[in-house]
């Protein structure tokens, strides 16, 4: 069966409800019953032909930064698997061990979700840059200078 490549308010719908459940747009569209990612790119593209997708899509976007941003506080609550029984050689537990390759992937989940959220929405979530501007300026209008 060939992909579809027309579009559709119901295949819309099902792409952008996908998405705000945390699935990537690759993701979705690597399934044989989705259009392909350039046919979802050509769609975004002409926002004259398809405005309500544009705007589904937009929306859909901001609720998926919204869960990522949920996700974080689970990822960092979640503790299970962090420490390992160590065995001692008769087979009894001796002691506990930090896991440090689960503790690692945790706070990779973490940056990745927190980095993509960031991108989807920068206002919210993106770094802040403020320029403070200490000291005096020279203005020179008309040959006299000016201070400020």
């Amino acid at each position: 069966m060939a992909r579809p490549s027309k579009y559709s308010d119901a295949l819309a719908k099902k792409i952008c409800a996908r998405m705000m459940e945390g699935d990537s747009l690759r993701r979705i569209c690597n399934e044989p019953a989705m259009p392909t990612k350039t046919t979802v790119c050509r769609w975004l593209a002409d926002p004259e032909k398809f405005p309500l997708f544009c705007d589904q899509y937009a929306r859909a976007r901001e609720v998926q930064a919204e869960m990522l941003a949920d996700e974080l506080i689970d990822i960092s609550d979640e503790g299970t698997n962090d420490w390992m029984e160590k065995k001692a050689a008769d087979g009894s537990v001796a002691g506990w061990a930090l896991n440090g390759e689960h503790v690692q992937r945790s706070r990779l989940r973490i940056d990745t979700r927190k980095w993509a959220a960031s991108k989807l929405l920068p206002k919210k979530y993106g770094d802040r840059i403020t320029n403070d501007h200490v000291g005096n300026v020279t203005v020179t209008i008309s040959g006299k200078d000016a201070e400020l």
